[in-house]
């Protein structure tokens, strides 16, 4: 007879299988019929015995197969061993730690840093440390699970605002005595980006702090990513497992800020502290795409190059300008029929399903770097044109996922 557990188990799982929304994990491993000098490559892995392209990375930059940051990783786990040992606050905080902090403020003009393992981890734990049941909070309607969990953890009142509007952001802030106004540089699901300045602005007539989950944006987007990100945000998340190609994140703010999450923050003070050796290759990274402007060049080349075949191949997209080109199915198992589909042909993208967008808008999640190679970027946009116009997939137009989002 079977436990209450796991009749609610098996239950679950046959619901979500029938909706087309069961997760499972796939072992990839690496094409070794890669040139040794893979960074000259498109990302490519296989799975089952069979090489795919990758465009479902969030390694935009295409550092995670830099030879010199590998190398970086190894001298970092020569010199401090392969893990921290302990939390932060006993024997895990070391110099390795200290100098990436440093090179992070000095990039953005912020005061201190504090790091964390993973960006979800550096969301939750800000999110429920820093507000509690007497905070009033806005944020906009698409940010990220992580900062909807920390805070709901956090007890705070949430009020969210139709996404990237300017007015319904202002008319929350003027309706409430708001503690936050929390958005996302780049969106992760839309690719769209948020109007930084305008809510920067918003935020200082309404004396209110402004938080971005810069997630999808560090080292990526111009504009703010530079020393003056200070003066526009309060609060800065970045991770550095996109654009970086490693492994961590961290929140920078004010020194006082830093101060209370390190008195505080629960993830922080009962968490293995990041490694040094992580440490050390964040850092690398850091300076490595910093040093390297022609990748973030290559980079808008290929978006570009892909949206315009698109345009030609009439493959209707969202509209965005970032590595990130949703196209919206709406219908979960067709969007798993057009991933399988394309997977036939040897290219992977991601199909993204509720609860991760809301029912109605499953969608390919379709990612471009800078190491994506002109005539792979074709095969995709081909490949993804003949299977959309074999199924005959009804797609939404970027008109109507901006209607849905109001």
């Amino acid at each position: 007879m079977s436990s209450l557990l796991e009749t609610k188990i098996a239950a679950r799982q046959h619901a979500l299988r029938e909706q087309g929304l069961l997760r499972q994990r796939k072992v990839l491993s690496v094409d070794h019929t890669l040139n040794t000098n893979a960074s000259t490559s498109s990302p490519r892995f296989v799975f089952e015995g069979r090489a795919y392209v990758n465009f479902s990375s969030n390694d935009y930059l295409g550092l995670s197969r830099v030879p010199q940051l590998a190398e970086a990783l190894h001298l970092g786990a020569q010199t401090y061993g392969v893990g921290s040992g302990a939390s932060p606050l006993v024997t895990g905080y070391s110099d390795a730690h200290l100098a990436l902090e440093r090179e992070l403020c000095a990039l953005t003009g912020h005061e201190a840093t504090l790091l964390f393992c993973s960006g979800f981890s550096a969301n939750t734990a800000l999110m429920k440390t820093l507000f509690d049941q007497q905070d009033i909070v806005v944020a906009d309607k698409l940010v990220h699970a992580s900062i909807i969990d920390g805070l709901q953890d956090s007890g705070a009142q949430l009020k969210r605002f139709l996404h990237n509007s300017l007015e319904s952001a202002e008319r929350l802030l003027a309706r409430n005595q708001t503690s936050a106004l929390i958005t996302e540089s780049v969106f992760s699901m839309d690719g769209d980006c948020a109007p930084i300045a305008e809510l920067s602005a918003l935020c200082r007539q309404h004396h209110t702090w402004l938080i971005v989950d810069d997630a999808h944006g560090f080292a990526v987007l111009d504009g703010y990513n530079n020393a003056d990100a200070a003066k526009l945000i309060d609060v800065q998340v970045v991770t550095f497992g996109k654009a970086l190609g490693c492994q961590g994140a961290a929140v920078l703010g004010s020194q006082a800020l830093i101060d209370f999450l390190v008195s505080n923050a629960r993830e922080y003070i009962y968490s293995t502290a990041l490694s040094p050796a992580n440490a050390a290759l964040a850092l690398a990274a850091t300076q490595y795409s910093t040093a390297h402007p022609e990748l973030q060049q290559k980079l808008l080349e290929n978006i570009a190059l892909f949206k315009q075949l698109c345009r030609e191949a009439n493959v209707p997209l969202l509209g965005s300008d970032t590595a990130i080109q949703p196209l919206i199915i709406g219908d979960a198992l067709q969007t798993l029929q057009v991933a399988e589909e394309l997977r036939a042909a040897g290219i992977w993208v991601g199909a993204i399903r509720p609860p991760t967008v809301p029912v109605g808008s499953a969608r390919l999640r379709i990612t471009l770097t800078a190491a994506h190679a002109a005539e792979d970027i074709a095969a995709c946009v081909a490949q993804l044109a003949q299977v959309l116009s074999r199924i005959g997939v009804p797609l939404v137009t970027e008109r109507q996922a901006a209607d849905d989002h109001r």
